[in-house]
């Protein structure tokens, strides 16, 4: 990658995006690596029983999506998008090689007393929040730099967009199977150890294709970085400062789930109740009908979610305990399920994208309501498919692995019918002057959908010795009890918005 070169295209896009669709596969590599291994490293490695393990996981994930609201405002400020990226990814990358660094698994004797080694435990949730520190400059801001490299009204940057995106799913494809499988058959630093590697491919990428992004990305005021605060501290150094800061509170955060879930509901009470609707009030009546078809919709987003990130926890746990994981004569270690959904992602997203452009030809196309209760119904069957397969499963066996590539399979197609429009909408139904905190306000509402996901996985919590496994006998029942309930709660949404939809219309005045 020549940094001298500029004016180059590569499939008739600007060459920019081969760097950040590569940097962002690969940190999406990294995240979704050793995500895989999270809740597994939590309840085999610490020995934590399945409700606090879900609360860390909870917290970490929510955490992670508030942090770009920051990250993205401090890149706007003073550091600029690239800049952001990069110490994010450096962040990220640490975090990870911390995260290898597993040291003595936890002990439990004969009454369930369990003995961890302190040291490596706070190691974990300083490296969680290393990595919730430099997703929060990194996820939001890189995104924006490839939207940087189209001119507006560039009839490129969807195929832009859709490109980047293909290569989101190709790191979270990959990243269980080769992660998962070496944190499961040779040692968690293994796993976590390759995530970290990843990251730092990424970085190698952005820093050597820098030319190619041909000045996008670069801070708002170059010279304001250099502006001198005080005791020969630059602007510049006050950021990198402020940001190793937010480490502290961070890491003290992701090991109180708890005061999270508080936070979350004061902050959001704050921004929603707040901020947008004293925004919305002082809108012209189409573009506060808008604004309020927006919040309508967020809870449902916020619901979808939180089914959709059962994948890490209870569906995980599920998988390890209760299903036969064979495919084709070989059999997969539990955190490499995790791929199934990106696999699907890849495979369905052409197909599903092309279908909404054939409806529209007849004028056939739902509307965004519509859609949104298309992707709530289908993440219902979806748990339906696991239900199915837990009743259709003989007494003490495991539920066969097509169940859960099945219910997987119509997890995905929902996500597609939820996850691109809802980006999509905030930026169809939100004027230009607050597009900004909306798409902050729908980070935020993942943030909830993480959390409470948290919440729901934890109505599945098993009881058992630290350290010894879980019967199927005692396994199968409870998950299945709870994949009913979620999956009647996903389809009850759906029927809601169905009925909503008419009003819905009504409040976005056209927008489709």
């Amino acid at each position: 990658m020549d940094g001298a070169a500029t004016g180059g295209k590569i499939l008739g896009h600007p060459r920019g995006l081969a760097v950040l669709f590569l940097t962002e596969m690969w940190e999406r590599f990294s995240y979704y690596g050793m995500r895989a291994l999270l809740i597994f490293y939590l309840t085999k490695h610490f020995l934590f029983a399945d409700q606090p393990a879900y609360g860390i996981f909870a917290a970490y994930t929510s955490m992670v999506y508030i942090a770009p609201i920051l990250g993205g405002f401090i890149a706007d400020r003073w550091l600029g998008f690239r800049r952001a990226v990069l110490f994010g990814g450096v962040l990220i990358m640490l975090g990870h090689f911390g995260m290898a660094f597993e040291g003595a698994a936890a002990t439990a004797d004969a009454t369930g007393t369990v003995t961890r080694d302190l040291n490596s435990l706070q190691v974990m949730y300083f490296s969680l929040a290393l990595i919730i520190v430099g997703t929060g400059l990194l996820k939001a801001n890189i995104s924006s730099i490839v939207g940087s490299l189209y001119d507006e009204g560039d009839r490129r940057r969807d195929g832009g967009f859709t490109i980047f995106y293909m290569g989101i799913n190709i790191g979270a494809a990959l990243a269980p199977l080769l992660c998962g499988w070496l944190g499961e058959t040779y040692g968690w630093s293994y796993g976590f150890g390759a995530a970290g590697v990843g990251m730092f491919l990424g970085l190698v990428v952005l820093v050597l294709g820098r030319g190619w992004l041909e000045g996008k990305g670069e801070p708002p005021d170059p010279a304001a970085l250099s502006r001198p605060v005080f005791a020969g501290l630059r602007v510049s150094h006050m950021v990198v400062i402020g940001c190793v800061l937010a480490l502290l509170p961070t890491w003290l955060l992701v090991q109180n789930s708890h005061v999270v879930g508080g936070a979350l509901g004061v902050v959001g009470g704050l921004v929603i109740l707040g901020v947008v609707v004293y925004a919305a009030m002082k809108l012209e009546p189409v573009a506060r009908d808008r604004l309020f078809a927006i919040l309508i919709l967020l809870p449902f987003h916020s619901l979808f979610w939180a089914f959709f990130e059962q994948t890490g926890t209870s569906i995980a746990l599920f998988a390890e305990r209760g299903v036969q994981l064979s495919l084709f004569g070989m059999t997969l270690v539990p955190s490499q399920i995790q791929a199934i959904n990106p696999i699907c992602i890849i495979l369905f997203a052409p197909v599903i994208a092309a279908l909404w452009v054939w409806l529209d030809r007849y004028g056939r196309e739902p509307n965004i309501p519509f859609k949104f209760a298309l992707g709530l119904l289908q993440i219902g069957i979806g748990f339906f498919m696991f239900v199915i397969g837990i009743h259709l499963a003989a007494d003490g066996d495991k539920v066969g692995f097509g169940w859960l590539v099945l219910g997987f399979l119509f997890h995905s197609t929902g996500e597609l019918c939820i996850s691109p429009v809802g980006l999509s909408a905030v930026t169809k139904l939100s004027i230009a002057k607050i597009t900004g905190l909306m798409m902050g306000v729908w980070f935020l509402s993942n943030a909830f959908a993480n959390y409470g996901a948290g919440l729901i996985a934890m109505t599945s919590s098993i009881d058992h010795m630290p350290g010894e496994g879980v019967s199927v006998a005692q396994a199968l029942p409870v998950y299945g009890s709870m994949f009913m309930s979620v999956g009647w709660a996903a389809v009850g949404s759906a029927l809601l918005l169905l009925v909503l939809s008419p009003f819905l219309k009504r409040l976005m005045h056209g927008v489709r």
